[in-house]
């Protein structure tokens, strides 16, 4: 986030909030308790970055989707909650969170941890072996992001200069030219 360059974290999180309670008004009235953390705060202490779909607050708002802490257990119906009410319903959506996979993906590669987050800490873990990047990684939201694929890029780039360099010597210490379709 742009802003983190000249405020520090915690004002920053603190405006976040702000303008999302602007925005959104009090989502603790609809079930959904806020984290007492700011977002940017919380996704650099857990990986994880709370998410509200504008279209599922919407359903949420006019009573389409109900929120229902403190399930229980499942039954064969629905579900029964802490407080000893049961309720049948249709859909159940367990909103479990987000954990990476792609260890088992890279079975055998020194590249990432077992929680899947790149081994190289950042700003430098975007770079892997035999052409493997990774973008978002870095907890820093969309901005961490940005500069991921800014280094991907560069580093692309860089690349296809040698390789085209190669090629041109190549080309002619081999007296080849551009016409038989060889040399860039």
């Amino acid at each position: 986030m742009a802003l983190l360059k000249w405020m520090p974290l915690r004002i920053v999180d603190k405006f976040l909030l702000l303008v999302a309670n602007l925005t959104l008004g009090s989502t603790d009235k609809l079930g959904l308790r806020r984290p007492k953390t700011g977002p940017i705060e919380l996704k650099n202490a857990t990986g994880k970055t709370p998410v509200l779909d504008v279209g599922a607050l919407s359903q949420i708002k006019t009573g389409k989707i109900q929120i229902m802490p403190g399930v229980k257990e499942i039954t064969k119906i629905g579900a029964r909650f802490l407080d000893g009410k049961e309720g049948e319903f249709d859909s159940i959506i367990l909103a479990t969170g987000y954990k990476s996979n792609v260890p088992s993906w890279f079975k055998g590669s020194d590249f990432f941890t077992e929680q899947g987050m790149p081994k190289t800490p950042f700003p430098n873990g975007w770079k892997g072996e035999n052409g493997l990047y990774t973008v978002g990684f870095t907890r820093r939201g969309i901005l961490g992001t940005a500069n991921d694929a800014k280094n991907i890029a560069r580093d692309i780039s860089e690349q296809w200069r040698e390789f085209k360099g190669f090629c041109k010597n190549f080309c002619t210490t081999r007296n080849l030219s551009d016409s038989q379709g060889i040399c860039f």
